[in-house]
């Protein structure tokens, strides 16, 4: 009796880490919005963890640099294998509590079924379920690798898009980019009152990361190329000059100057809420204009 019911047990558990991993992997890559999976979570801040300590805070920012930039890529390859290990685990315990013994019986089992190999599969007299979750287990396996494989071009499409407004920025703000730098270089050069192109640009640049940085979390710990350059201080560059030309420059007043600040913060602010980074939901004027993570 007590058999049975860890056998039940068993079966429940498997089920539910499969599922729950299925889940984990559709939030990830397919749902088009915010979710926050705690195996996604887990992936990279494991992956960050390792990264601090071969290289820790204390060290010189450029190397700090180097090895954070393989973050992303080290989270995006340490997903799908977490992934892979929780469906096995939750077939073998699914084997075994349809029956399947002994339990290194089960872990051959659901290893075969998970990685294709061939070597070992359910007993054809047994259950036709037991059969068919060796079906599923295989397809799972497969479906995984090739989720994660389609998606990284959209990945790094969305990268692109994002690192070649930051990378314009640089003859205009300099590297690392000052808003007051963009403001006297466009001064020099007779261009205050063609400002407008550029708030426009970038709200649309703005709405773009709150779309992809949400919905496809990885992009965050994606760095820019150069060291000293970096989609958050861009944004930061651009509202500082476009609330500077607002409020302090002597030109025809610009809609445009006005709402790029509301499109930015709420940006930060969306992308903020994804990570549980805190902040003033409603600051005064004299408050601090920077976050602690």
């Amino acid at each position: 009796m007590m058999l049975l019911l860890f056998r039940v047990i068993s079966l429940v558990l498997g089920l539910y880490l499969v599922t729950s991993t299925l889940l984990s992997a559709l939030q990830t890559f397919v749902l088009p919005r915010a979710a926050n999976t705690r195996l996604t979570r887990f992936a990279f801040t494991m992956t960050r963890r390792v990264l601090d300590a071969f290289v820790p805070p204390g060290r010189p920012y450029l190397q700090r640099d180097r090895a954070l930039a393989f973050l992303a890529p080290g989270g995006l390859m340490v997903l799908p294998a977490l992934w892979l290990l929780v469906i096995f685990w939750g077939f073998t315990l699914v084997f075994w509590g349809m029956g399947i013994d002994p339990f290194g019986e089960a872990v051959l089992v659901s290893g075969s079924q998970l990685f294709t190999l061939g070597f070992e599969r359910p007993d054809p007299h047994q259950f036709f379920i037991v059969i068919l979750f060796g079906f599923v287990e295989s397809a799972i396996g497969l479906g995984l690798l090739a989720l994660l494989i389609s998606y990284l071009p959209t990945i790094y499409a969305a990268f692109s898009r994002r690192e070649t407004l930051v990378t314009m920025l640089e003859p205009l703000a300099g590297s690392p980019p000052s808003a007051v730098t963009m403001l006297k270089r466009h001064h020099r050069v007779g261009g205050l009152d063609r400002l407008d192109s550029y708030w426009r640009r970038y709200q649309e640049w703005f709405a773009d990361i709150e779309e992809s940085h949400t919905s496809l979390a990885a992009l965050v710990f994606l760095r820019s190329p150069q060291a000293n350059q970096s989609w958050v201080v861009t944004a930061g560059c651009v509202l500082d000059a476009a609330a500077l030309t607002s409020s302090s420059i002597d030109i025809q007043r610009s809609a445009d100057a006005e709402v790029c600040p509301r499109a930015g913060f709420i940006m930060l602010r969306r992308v903020a809420d994804f990570f549980n980074v805190s902040y003033d939901a409603n600051p005064r004027p004299g408050d601090p204009t920077s976050a602690s993570c």
